[in-house]
């Protein structure tokens, strides 16, 4: 590896980093230089360039920059992500040029507490001594909620922490769609507003949405969903939110769309959802919230509120693997919070979030009465649909720094683009479950159902019409005619 120390004026990463007054014995730099050379090997993937000049790895166009050493005693203090976290959040570590490859050194840089031997413990010993026992306080980004979890309160609270950022901020990373959930590509070349438009489409089509439906839109977001529904379906819809910010603009984006007669946007928890039957109902990056011990709760209340021979199509992130809540039988399932090693995702992106494995959400769901019909892997789809909300943040950096602050801002690039890292490699997943209302042991599904999206969306919107509703014993139909060569990809049709 090398090591060295230029002039500023020849290295650009160096450049970026402010000078300021000495304060830090030359001990702290030297055994800073040891340890990162004996944690991110002899060729690294990027260039590290230190607060006093030294610059450690290969001259690349991606460079990890330590600004302080303060980030090495948050590094120190708290080993694994969240300590690296902390320090990148208050900007004493920063990442110019590719932030996916820096990310994977990361982990090396993260582990500096939990693997020494020899001169990286001597040099770990003396940055303790240099740097003072104490940890500096987290970053003011950090979410600190009060009161039992997944009570209403308190989940309005971390709703409120994660989604009431800022509209117009949202509106920079996610585009024109304003759709905060995973994708569906055709291929990596197609565009993150058709992609999201496919997601929208492969829904209504599952949920054999037809004119005059009612469709109940759960974690409705900014309505995107409801108004693609209405738009190319010509159903009637409700959608509820606990975000104020999300109510406000949903209700703004429906008038503009011209179906605020069709639409009905609430700000309501799902536990006090009254009016009930639906024809189908969607659920779109909401179980997260909703925890482990509260899923019984949830399904039980969408059962309640679909008519029978309704579908429920539910489609949230998963991770794999979950011995221990699948032997647990209902409703003994405990909280539990997102997986160990996510302590970042709960204090500054989803507090109080609890992922799930897929088989105990099916399990539950059939608990409450579903019959599941088909359950779709969309792990790559996010992982494309994460890397474009990055670049789009990337792309509008000062303006999102503007409306959020720096310190926020740099909480979204960071969880968002190790979520896509972490998507890729299959630590996460996301799945698609279609579930239906039985009907007196009927669930009026095709025999072979195909959920393909046509190539093009529909051109035009049917308006809804309630008179043609069909009674709970009309069986959907699928909106296209099924293609007997295609057979459906990454699924298990029911």
């Amino acid at each position: 590896m090398t090591i060295s120390r230029q002039p500023a004026e020849h290295d650009p990463a160096e450049a970026t980093i402010p000078r300021r007054e000495p304060q830090w014995s030359p001990n702290v730099a030297r055994a800073t230089r040891i340890l990162f050379e004996s944690l991110i090997g002899d060729d690294p993937p990027v260039r590290i360039a230190l607060w006093d000049g030294s610059v450690l790895g290969p001259d690349t166009t991606t460079r990890i920059l330590v600004r302080s050493p303060e980030a090495l005693r948050r590094i120190l203090f708290r080993p694994g992500e969240l300590g690296f976290a902390r320090a990148f959040v208050a900007g004493e570590i920063d990442v110019e040029g590719d932030i996916f490859a820096a990310l994977a050194v990361r982990r090396g840089i993260a582990g500096a507490g939990s693997r020494l031997t020899g001169a990286t413990a001597r040099a770990a010993a003396t940055l303790l001594r240099e740097l003072g026992p104490r940890m500096p306080a987290p970053p003011p980004e950090e979410a600190r909620l009060r009161g039992r979890q997944h009570t209403r309160d308190r989940d309005a609270a971390a709703i409120s922490h994660h989604y009431d950022v800022s509209n117009a901020f949202y509106r920079l990373i996610l585009g024109p769609t304003m759709t905060y959930s995973c994708g569906v590509w055709e291929s990596e070349q197609v565009g993150l507003d058709a992609a999201q438009n496919a997601k929208h489409e492969l829904v209504c089509r599952k949920l054999g949405l037809r004119p005059g439906e009612r469709l109940l839109d759960i974690g409705c977001g900014w309505g995107s969903m409801l108004i693609h529904a209405a738009r190319h379906h010509g159903v009637r819809g409700v959608g509820v939110t606990i975000s104020v910010e999300q109510a406000t603009q949903a209700r703004r984006l429906v008038a503009e769309a011209d179906l605020a007669d069709v639409i009905e946007i609430r700000l309501q928890d799902y536990r006090e959802i009254p009016d009930g039957p639906f024809d189908a109902i969607s659920s779109i990056g909401m179980v997260e919230h909703v925890g482990r011990a509260m899923l019984p709760t949830y399904f039980d209340q969408l059962y309640r509120l679909l008519r029978p021979g309704g579908r429920l199509l539910n489609h949230g992130i998963s991770f794999p693997g979950d011995p221990a809540g699948a032997r647990r039988a209902r409703p003994g399932l405990g909280p539990v919070p997102l997986p160990r090693g996510r302590d970042f995702l709960q204090r500054y992106v989803f507090p109080d979030g609890e992922l799930h494995e897929i088989g105990v959400m099916v399990s539950l769901m059939q608990a409450a009465g579903f019959e599941a019909r088909h359950v779709e892997s969309l792990r790559e789809h996010y992982a494309l649909t994460l890397r474009a909300w990055v670049r789009l943040l990337e792309k509008n950096w000062p303006a999102a720094v503007g409306m959020v602050g720096a310190g926020r801002a740099r909480v979204w690039r960071l969880y968002m683009a190790g979520s896509a890292l972490s998507f890729e490699s299959g630590r996460t997943q996301i799945h698609q479950t279609l579930a239906v209302r039985p009907d007196a042991g009927t669930a009026g599904m095709p025999l072979r159902p195909r959920f393909e999206s046509p190539t093009t969306a529909p051109s035009q919107s049917t308006a809804p019409t309630p008179t043609t509703a069909p009674t709970p014993t009309t069986a959907p139909t699928p909106t296209t005619a099924p293609t007997p060569t295609t057979a459906p990809s990454q699924s298990t049709a029911g």
